[in-house]
């Protein structure tokens, strides 16, 4: 029993008022008010003033443990459960957090292996303008593009393709390998894959025969 539904029961008790004829003032269920004197649903503030002018007892001094008897109910839960004060507000804090920044894996040339996660906020559903399963950080693995400023161990931001797009810089399949090059359109057949390790290296490719894999949106330079 609670401590309001035992002094409720007490008062009504004493002066002669059924549980329904209770329940009737209050505009509530008889089935409400044995519940509450059961400890097994709680009042709120208005009910409890309510009461007590039916009563002709003032229940003020009992509106505090309104939110005692809720939290005591909540502790007992939370202790079977063995979730921990500090539990309950990391849950909160990761459920708010979740709806608003997103771990993005960092992956190696392969996009099997996953290096790592960096986080990036959400906006309008999209990462930096992109749908949320095509974005992803790409590390750097060779010194192939450095005279574009893109170094071994640096982390790239981008998004995955499908078709060429006319002077990217792309992860893609080229004779069996996955590199990093510069894609320059020579025709509706041929493009131009560029390098540069201090020299420019470029190499003709029919569109054909290279696979486009990620376009990179920018590069988050390691000092």
């Amino acid at each position: 029993m609670s401590r309001i539904g035992e002094k409720i029961q007490k008062i009504r008790n004493e002066k002669g008022i059924s549980a329904k004829k209770l329940a009737k003032k209050l505009g509530v269920a008889e089935k409400f008010i044995t519940e509450v004197e059961q400890g097994r649903k709680v009042m709120n503030e208005n009910l409890i003033e309510k009461a007590s002018k039916v009563l002709g007892e003032d229940l003020n001094d009992l509106t505090m443990n309104f939110k005692e008897e809720e939290n005591d109910q909540v502790k007992v839960v939370n202790r079977k459960l063995g979730i921990t004060k500090e539990k309950e507000v990391s849950a909160v804090w990761g459920e708010a957090f979740s709806s608003i920044l997103k771990a993005i894996p960092v992956y190696d040339y392969s996009l099997n292996r996953v290096l790592g996660k960096k986080t990036l906020p959400l906006i309008s559903n999209k990462i930096e303008g992109h749908s949320q399963d095509k974005v992803l950080f790409l590390a750097i693995q060779d010194d192939d593009m450095i005279g574009f400023r893109i170094a071994k161990g640096d982390i790239a931001f981008g998004h995955t393709i499908s078709e060429v797009e006319n002077n990217s810089v792309c992860l893609l399949e080229h004779k069996g390998e996955r590199v990093v090059r510069q894609i320059k359109r020579l025709d509706n057949n041929k493009v131009l894959l560029i390098s540069n390790r201090g020299n420019v290296i470029t190499e003709t490719a029919e569109i054909k025969n290279i696979k486009p894999l990620v376009k990179i949106d920018k590069v988050e330079i390691i000092l």
